[in-house]
């Protein structure tokens, strides 16, 4: 009979441990010396303890392991044919298209693809009926497993304008509800990160942006899909996909909803740099990790050189291996929920979680999510969210290494840059101020590119 090594160790209390803990400060406080404050006013403690916390844990089975996503801009149909095709044959097991327009063929772009066991995302930065029911006649037809990308909301908080107007535009989703089976919409929660919004608001902010499609679509009867940038707090970030899982539950059961969210995931540009930019491939590594491990359905990767460089075969590749790497040498994908039962991530998600409820229920007693866009106040908290986060940044108490701290004075960029890296400034008419994505590291580089010989 096998002895549990466990019964020869007497149980520890909280209690027992705080009091080592104090012996061991020498007199020093213990709140202002291991108790720290997020940004989204959680406080962390040194260590969670199941006597003193009143989180229920639950464990979940047979969870699908994630599914490593990429990108193809369609410009050139028979290349992006040709590049869906290298890319699966080198682990790809999703492909995501940006479709440009609508004369896009494609039964071109999908000839010879892989149909079984593939799942295919079509982003289309358009509104057009007639494009849509060509997916789904292509989906119906040969039976592939296809998502549609539609987020009108989405292009009025980072374009300022809607696709045509408000209501057309809804009334254009209305019409794609009725006639398609493909999941149509989308919410692109990316642009809240990247542009500073801190934990809380970034999740309070998807569920307002996902309760105005339930308000405003008669019948949603397929998955919805929710993409989300994740950041550099490793366990907050686990958390934070967690929390966003279980708060879409919790509001689309209130519109009889039963379907579960699908979550595509990917690391934040927000912390991305320009110089030392070797190491943006360890900090998309750990925002992956946080990503598979909280329960994301599919990771999309950023390619290391994303910010200077156009899509390359080298960086899609790097930026591939990561993922295959997780999943099949660190086997990311063989422990079902692998952070359930921790006491920590399960005190995030709750507080989260809580926390963001609260915001989203303020938003909506205020109108709701595109009311409090038109109205700026959105707006208004995410600039007041970067900019603490750029202070602590300026001031060097948030580091990214080789930028603000341990720099290489040697290390030039102005010869390698390809794509524009900063902040474009487009001055035009829109109906709400846009949600503008920003580097925390974009103006320490513009000095420093000012300076090169």
């Amino acid at each position: 009979m096998a002895e549990n090594l466990f019964d020869a160790f007497e149980p520890v209390s909280s209690k027992q441990w705080k009091q080592q803990i104090q012996y061991e400060l020498k007199g020093a406080d213990y709140n202002n010396t291991l108790v720290w404050e997020s940004p989204e006013g959680i406080k962390v403690r040194p260590f969670y303890h199941d006597d003193e916390t009143d989180v229920k844990l639950t464990l979940k089975e047979n969870t699908k392991p994630f599914e490593i996503l990429q990108n193809i801009y369609v410009h050139d149909v028979a290349l992006s044919n040709k590049r869906a095709l290298d890319t699966l044959n080198r682990g790809a097991e999703s492909i995501r298209f940006t479709i440009e327009n609508e004369n896009v063929d494609l039964s071109y772009l999908m000839q010879n693809l892989p149909l079984q066991n593939i799942a295919y995302f079509f982003y289309l930065p358009f509104l057009s009926i007639d494009f849509v029911n060509k997916i789904n006649e292509f989906a119906a037809k040969t039976n592939a497993k296809c998502f549609i990308q539609l987020d009108p909301i989405g292009k009025l908080t980072t374009d300022g304008n809607w696709f045509e107007n408000g209501d057309k535009d809804f009334e254009k989703l209305n019409v794609i509800s009725s006639k398609t089976s493909v999941p149509f919409i989308t919410i692109q929660s990316g642009p809240y990160q990247n542009a500073g919004a801190n934990m809380v608001q970034q999740l309070a902010y998807t569920l307002a942006h996902v309760n105005e499609y339930f308000n405003r679509i008669k019948s949603i009867n397929q998955p919805i899909t929710i993409e989300i940038a994740i950041g550099t707090n490793y366990f907050f970030e686990i958390a934070k996909v967690r929390a966003l899982r279980l708060l879409f539950s919790t509001l689309a059961a209130e519109y009889n909803h039963t379907l579960d969210c699908h979550i595509i995931a990917t690391p934040t540009k927000r912390n991305k740099t320009l110089y030392d930019y070797n190491v943006n491939m360890l900090r998309t590594t750990t925002e992956c990790m946080s990503a598979i491990l909280g329960g994301a359905d599919a990771v999309a990767n950023l390619p290391y050189d994303s910010l200077y460089h156009k899509d390359n075969e080298f960086g899609d590749r790097i930026a591939r291996n990561q993922l295959l790497i997780l999943k099949y040498e660190s086997y990311f994908d063989k422990v079902n929920n692998p952070s359930d039962g921790a006491y920590y991530i399960e005190s995030l998600t709750e507080q989260l979680a809580e926390k963001a409820l609260l915001l989203f229920k303020e938003i909506e007693e205020k109108g709701g999510f595109i009311t409090q866009l038109i109205e700026g106040n959105i707006q208004k908290k995410i600039s007041e969210s970067a900019a603490k986060e750029q202070e602590l940044f300026d001031a060097g108490k948030e580091v990214l290494l080789g930028t603000n701290k341990y720099p290489n004075k040697n290390d030039k960029m102005k010869h390698d840059l390809e794509l524009f890296p900063f902040l474009k400034q487009k001055p035009r008419k829109t109906l709400i101020t846009p949600i503008i994505e920003k580097r925390l590291a974009e103006k320490l580089e513009q000095e420093r590119l000012a300076t090169e010989e």
